[in-house]
């Protein structure tokens, strides 16, 4: 073969191989354009039907609809980005990969082993990041925090501001912002899903009649959580837990109630206050009147309320003791006679049972 031959014989093979990896890229921008818009279109729906809902037309307007709107609108789309870059990275590496195997088919061993080896120390020196991302991907899928939840991670308290697949933002009551590595969060205290438990514990005097101040704390909480201005925040009937505690010349008495998380505070000042006023109308001191937390133990096992136990006295069993049987005089009756023996004893019995004096010799 001459050598414009071969040249013009590796100008065919490189057109062709150019061809291949042209149509591969090609190939791989349509597939990823296609599956982009898959994630996009069911974000926007699962957004759209969020708002559509809460009947507002802006994102930013649904901080005043309701929680589960707020909260899903930023799980979707947060996960909508995390699908994203998957697709994005898997994309690459396919078409690297099929871009290789074009050129040379010998050269995809070597570019395995290659491959194999920078995957096994970037595996190796970046396991905190993946550590992160997994545990990252699993708080937002499960919906454990979100954007505006006041929470406990143990390395940081305070509002989330920001939740990513590597890091979560923690503002704290000073103003201080946490980075926190979602790979180093071992435990999660969320205070702003579900409710939240308002105790107050009521201080008086020793000499109050219990039953009757109890009575009249838990009117003045349940026109509480009547009035039109808080019934809203307040999701169940309030509870007096009886009396707590006796410290010297004061009785602690508790009143609880649960309310909604973002309301709790201004619940507990507005109980506090309708309290003082109470214990004032019956004529009676106000030693002590502050807002419990309860923790540990005590907390445990309060989480329900006040459960007494429903219980009714049982009488105890008699105590077993052996008593010697006693065979009583005169006839037996029918039953003792049926259990002792045959109705008609044999002739020697009947002398045995005989009084002395009275034998047969007697009656002769």
């Amino acid at each position: 073969m001459t050598f414009s031959e071969q040249v013009l014989a590796f100008l065919v093979d490189a057109g062709w191989k150019l061809v291949h990896i042209a149509a591969i890229i090609v190939g791989c921008f349509l597939v990823a354009w296609l599956l982009r818009a898959l994630v996009r279109r069911v974000v926007d729906r699962i957004v759209q039907g969020a708002k559509s809902k809460a009947r507002v037309d802006d994102t930013r307007a649904l901080e005043r609809s309701p929680l589960a709107s707020v909260r899903l609108v930023q799980r979707t789309r947060t996960l909508g980005s995390i699908l994203h870059n998957i697709i994005n990275t898997a994309i690459v590496v396919v078409a690297i990969i099929l871009i290789v195997n074009a050129i040379d088919q010998t050269l995809l061993g070597s570019f395995a082993l290659i491959s194999a080896a920078i995957g096994a120390g970037l595996g190796f020196g970046a396991q905190n990041i993946v550590k992160d991302v997994l545990n990252g991907l699993l708080i937002v899928a499960e919906d454990q925090i979100g954007i505006g939840d006041v929470v406990d991670l143990g390395l940081a308290t305070g509002v989330v501001e920001f939740v990513s697949v590597r890091v979560t933002h923690v503002r704290d009551v000073n103003g201080t912002l946490w980075y926190v590595r979602n790979g180093e969060i071992t435990r999660i205290g969320n205070m702003s899903q579900g409710w939240s438990r308002v105790v107050v514990d009521v201080g008086l005097p020793a000499d109050v009649d219990v039953a009757a101040v109890e009575e009249s704390l838990l009117e003045t909480a349940d026109e509480l959580a009547k009035d039109q201005r808080w019934r809203t925040r307040i999701v169940d009937a309030p509870e007096v837990w009886g009396l707590e505690s006796v410290e010297g010349d004061t009785l602690s008495i508790r009143l609880v109630l649960r309310a909604k998380p973002s309301a709790k505070d201004d619940v507990a000042r507005e109980l506090r206050m309708r309290v003082r006023q109470t214990v004032h109308a019956l004529g009676l001191e106000l030693p002590s009147l502050s807002a419990v937390t309860l923790a540990g133990a005590d907390g445990a096992l309060r989480v329900r309320g006040a459960n007494p136990p429903r219980t009714e006295p049982q009488p105890l069993p008699e105590r077993p003791s052996w008593r010697p049987r006693v065979r009583k005089k005169g006839p037996a009756p029918a039953q003792d006679r049926a259990a002792d023996g045959p109705a008609n004893p044999p002739e020697d019995s009947a002398a045995d049972a005989t009084p002395a004096g009275h034998g047969k010799d007697t009656a002769l």
